[in-house]
């Protein structure tokens, strides 16, 4: 029997801001929750919670743009301040067309403007917030935080919302996973039928990822952990870099 997966958003956790302690947080709204954590529990956190806390907030008025990021910001049409931000957060550009900014973040991934985000930031058109600088990091120094609190064996996933090549509306992704599987091979397994897979393999990490989403919302619920318990694989150590698409495989490039 398959055991159920269930994902409750932690009530109460406040608007965060530079320096406050995430585990801290995190604790209170399972304890508000009425939840104890359990060896196998997964959190999710918000991306954006992520970077307040590592104050990864930028104010564009203390930003002087390149001549390239000029030109560039011209031919997307956006604000050159911004364009400049975003060629610091990547290794490259590649798509930029009116309104569209593609790149390659420093982190490996692909994505629109490096992840640099207005929403839910602050209440100045002027101030943006940068993906946290090592996202894996954070999520295995978080996650170290909440072991030595319980004594349970957990696992952290960073989430955020991306596109995808073939579809229209984001997603939630996973940016920074500590003690989850990113990915889940299953090739050599059986079918229903017996026929052996030979191509199956499941981004794990990013699946868990988009069914936070749909519970922390988009807008201003105001709810960035989500606890999960039932994720129906093991847990390991891994990192991101196991959802990265080589180069010489990626169709889009």
């Amino acid at each position: 029997m398959t055991t159920p997966l269930t994902l409750t958003p932690l009530p109460g956790v406040p608007f965060v801001r530079r320096g406050d302690d995430l585990a801290a947080l995190i604790l209170r709204g399972l304890r508000r929750a009425r939840l104890a954590l359990q060896d196998g529990d997964v959190l999710v956190v918000a991306q954006k919670v992520v970077s307040r806390a590592e104050g990864r907030l930028v104010d564009l008025r203390t930003i002087t743009p390149s001549a390239e990021a000029r030109a560039l910001a011209a031919k997307v049409e956006k604000d050159p301040r911004l364009v400049e931000l975003i060629l610091r957060e990547s290794n490259a550009v590649l798509r930029a067309v009116p309104g569209v900014l593609i790149v390659e973040h420093k982190r490996g991934f692909v994505c629109a403007n490096a992840g640099i985000d207005h929403s839910n930031v602050c209440g100045d058109d002027e101030c943006v917030l940068l993906l946290p600088e090592d996202p894996d990091r954070s999520a295995a120094d978080l996650r170290r935080r909440l072991e030595e609190a319980v004594g349970k064996r957990l696992g952290v996933i960073i989430n955020d919302s991306h596109g995808r090549a073939w579809r229209l509306g984001t997603v939630g992704v996973a940016i920074g996973i500590s003690g989850v599987p990113a990915l889940v091979d299953l090739r050599g397994r059986r079918d229903l039928v017996g026929r052996e897979l030979r191509a199956t393999q499941i981004g794990a990490a990013d699946e868990l990822a988009a069914a936070a989403s749909l519970v922390m919302g988009q807008a201003d619920e105001g709810t960035p952990v989500v606890h999960v318990r039932g994720f129906p694989y093991p847990l390991r150590d891994a990192s991101l870099q196991e959802l990265i698409r080589p180069k010489e495989r990626d169709l889009f490039r």
